[in-house]
């Protein structure tokens, strides 16, 4: 049967949720708020940055009262829509990291290795069951003119201490077995693999065991100074604290600054029935790497604990005047594609299905990294925009909003990362006209060999990009 017609038939009983939290052993919600309590601080948004902020203002300071605010179930957007690759990364990968900081890349590389090291730490500390282990990463050469960028890009990762290969065609397919793969860069080291419904849902425990007191389903709906305090309104009631850290990424906020900076990217991402054994050994994989794509336009893939197949990433999709909302989770056109796509890459596959089928909204910014700012004088600090590597860069993106609320000066609010902010996003129509322009020349880099063009090379000059 022709690969086009598996693909379809594989989606037929793809389940529209998402596989992480599509689980019976998910926690109780947590109670919504139903009256009036003051806190030292409140934390808007129980995802990944505004766990980590509870978690380790509470570290810092035990005995602080920490209030975590989240309009649906902690973990409800990104942060358990990912596809669970935990990159020691702070500044979406090393090249970007270089092209926006040359002067700061080997603190910055140091800051998240040091970063992933804690957040393994923690994870052992507070004994969370999240399936979190080190692993590879390759990064696949799919067409001639990908091979030419490995050497490169290798000695760019040796020079600042990452432990890599090139690999061959033949190293390649001795790895995993693919007729699409020419190549490859295997990085050995800062990266690691995560359930991250089960790490959202543990770091909400460990929030929880250090005495901070989580809401769900309780949206912050304003934020209004009274006197040296703000006030924090949610349905059911108001939270009164002198400082406050907004963690709600893609998802608009109860204060505009940050829709300057950072718009929502619909990605998708498929999720297999379990291999039987035959089917992994027809692909090998035996060191379950996390692996995507060296094109522009790339796919990420990964084996879960129980030997299914992610697959995602591609199709990166913007939606007029950030468009945001369930309607957007489900795209028969994506999805379908990234089907095609899988069997393309691994065609001894044929009749395997999908049991899960998802999308969900990332915060892009137009440099790829977090960005961060305050408001209400200085009283509210907000974080966002992780673009794709936020699983670990979101502790990074907390502990530095703590900094900032608290009013300490380190070494890491000194830096030019977090001093200054990406160029803004422009109004609509131009954001939508934009970002589509964009897309389409990165479609055309990649037929055309990797050339960037006028367009892509214009947007290079000023550091600025759209990126999933």
């Amino acid at each position: 049967m022709a690969t086009d017609s598996w693909a379809a038939r594989a989606l037929t009983d793809a389940k529209p949720a998402v596989f992480w939290s599509d689980r019976t052993d998910a926690p109780q919600p947590a109670a919504a708020l139903d009256h009036d309590i003051t806190a030292d601080l409140t934390v808007i948004g129980g995802g990944f940055t505004g766990l980590w902020t509870a978690v380790q203002a509470l570290e810092d300071q035990p005995g602080l009262r920490v209030v975590v605010l989240e309009g649906e179930r902690c973990g409800f957007g990104a942060s358990s829509r990912n596809g669970g690759f935990c990159d020691g990364s702070l500044t979406h990968g090393l090249e970007n990291g270089i092209s926006h900081w040359p002067e700061e890349i080997e603190l910055l590389v140091r800051l998240g290795r040091q970063n992933l090291d804690s957040i393994d730490a923690g994870i052992d500390r507070y004994a969370i069951s999240a399936d979190f282990r080190r692993a590879a990463e390759v990064g696949v050469a799919t067409a001639p003119w990908h091979l030419e960028s490995l050497p490169e890009s290798a000695a760019v990762h040796e020079r600042l201490g990452d432990d890599v290969a090139v690999l061959d065609a033949e190293a390649m397919q001795a790895r995993v077995h693919s007729p699409t793969y020419l190549g490859g860069l295997l990085r050995r080291n800062n990266m690691a693999l995560v359930d991250p419904a089960r790490l959202c849902w543990g770091l909400r425990s460990a929030a929880e065991s250090l005495g901070a007191e989580v809401y769900e389903h309780s949206p912050a709906l304003q934020v209004t100074p009274d006197g040296a305090e703000l006030e924090v309104v949610t349905p059911g009631g108001t939270v009164r604290s002198r400082r406050v850290v907004l963690a709600t990424n893609a998802y608009p906020g109860p204060v505009r600054g940050p829709r300057r900076y950072v718009i929502p990217v619909y990605d998708h991402v498929l999720v297999t029935e379990p291999l039987s054994s035959d089917q992994l050994a027809s692909i090998g994989w035996r060191e379950r790497d996390g692996i995507g794509d060296v094109s522009n336009q790339f796919h990420y893939y990964r084996l879960t604990e129980d030997d299914r197949i992610l697959w995602g990433g591609y199709d990166a999709t913007y939606h007029f005047g950030n468009g945001l909302g369930p309607r957007y989770d489900q795209s028969d056109g994506t999805h379908g594609m990234l089907s095609e796509h899988f069997f393309a890459t691994f065609p001894q596959l044929e009749g395997l299905r999908f049991t899960h089928r998802w999308g969900g909204p990332i915060g892009t910014t137009t440099r790829f990294t977090a960005t961060w700012g305050t408001a209400l004088k200085g009283r509210l600090t907000w974080v966002a925009g992780y673009t794709g590597l936020g699983v670990a860069a979101s502790r990074f993106g907390a502990r530095v909003a703590l900094d900032m609320a608290f009013g300490r000066a380190t070494e890491r609010t000194e830096l030019q990362m977090v001093r200054k902010k990406p160029f803004p996003f422009p109004p609509e129509p131009l954001r939508w006209m934009a970002v589509r322009l964009t897309r389409n020349a990165i479609q055309r880099s990649d037929r055309r060999g990797g050339k960037r063009g006028l367009w892509l090379g214009l947007l290079d000059r000023f550091g600025v990009g759209f990126d999933s």
